[in-house]
């Protein structure tokens, strides 16, 4: 009997130790004062792909060394390399653009580029810039800035660009040009 009651009391002063240490005071994570969440990224990733698409159909892939997804402004910023692999509807790739940064706007999805921005289209266009940026709405390449084309049968420089994503269709608003005839 003495040896019931010996176990009954430790096991009493088991279970009350086991349910006093679950009592303690929970500590709450320091943050710095004057630290503002918005200001820093919710989420990031090194040498990340992201993937651009509408119904299930691939518009844009696009991978950086650097990604900082912020809720703040709704933007993911990419940094140490950028390459934009552009794709049209029946899921061929169109171009491909390369900057050193860049961000996308999450709400429409618009890509800005800067930093040695060059776009090659599929038939060997290539377009030069300091900043480009990309209209997801209207799959438009577009800037204010200078520009250098380049293709198979003419060098046309301006400021000022927009165009397709294939680089098919393009318009510089003030144009300088060397065209080759045949």
């Amino acid at each position: 009997m003495r040896l019931l009651r010996l176990i009954i009391v430790f096991l009493s002063t088991a279970l009350l130790m086991v349910l006093a240490s679950g009592c303690e005071e929970k500590i709450k994570p320091s943050v710095l004062p004057g630290l503002d969440s918005k200001s820093i990224p919710q989420q990031e990733s090194w040498n990340s792909t992201i993937v651009i698409s509408d119904s299930g159909r691939v518009q844009a892939r696009i991978r950086a060394g650097y990604i900082q997804k912020f809720d703040g402004p709704q933007e993911t910023m990419m940094s140490q390399g950028v390459v934009v692999h552009f794709y049209n509807e029946a899921g061929k790739q169109t171009s491909v653009m390369t900057a050193r940064q860049g961000k996308i706007n999450e709400r429409t999805y618009d890509i800005e580029a800067e930093g040695d921005v060059l776009v090659v289209s599929d038939d060997g266009t290539h377009l030069r810039s300091e900043k480009m940026y990309y209209d997801n709405r209207r799959h438009l390449i577009h800037t204010p800035e200078y520009v250098y084309v380049t293709s198979p049968r003419e060098k046309v420089q301006g400021r000022g660009f927009e165009s397709d994503q294939r680089l098919s269709n393009y318009r510089i608003f003030k144009v300088t040009a060397q065209v080759h005839g045949n």
